[in-house]
């Protein structure tokens, strides 16, 4: 007799949502190492605010989600709030630091403008179908 079961073809790997570079990775090691409770990672997020519309958040992470999309590169793990992955996909997430601040630095092909500040901006959504 036939064996009629169905098999599925192997699906091919997702790219990242998300890029980090080396001192983004590094930055988030070193957060999520020193965390004061249980931590799975930085949440990455946008919010609606500020002069451009936007704002892009960082916070700690206790648990996975069960929609987050995670994201491990270079032993960092980002877990991506499942509101804002159409608006961060293809991004790359850096970390800078100046003489006057430290800060995530998100270069998102998505995003159309930008306050004069840089603290907000206006990002439009990827496709779903795309």
């Amino acid at each position: 007799m036939t064996d009629l079961t169905a098999t599925r073809p192997a699906r091919r790997p997702r790219p990242q949502a998300v890029r980090l570079t080396e001192a983004a990775a590094a930055r988030i090691r070193q957060l999520t190492e020193a965390a004061s409770g249980p931590c799975a990672g930085l949440r990455i997020g946008v919010k609606n605010g500020g002069c451009a519309g936007q704002e892009y958040t960082v916070e700690y992470a206790e648990r996975v989600e069960p929609l987050d999309e995670v994201v491990e590169d270079m032993g960092a793990k980002v877990l991506i709030d499942p509101k804002a992955i159409l608006f961060l996909i293809g991004s790359e997430i850096d970390f800078q630091v100046t003489d006057l601040a430290s800060k995530f630095v998100f270069r998102n092909p998505n995003q159309t403008d930008a306050c004069g500040c840089g603290e907000s901006v206006t990002i439009t959504p990827v496709a779903q179908d795309a």
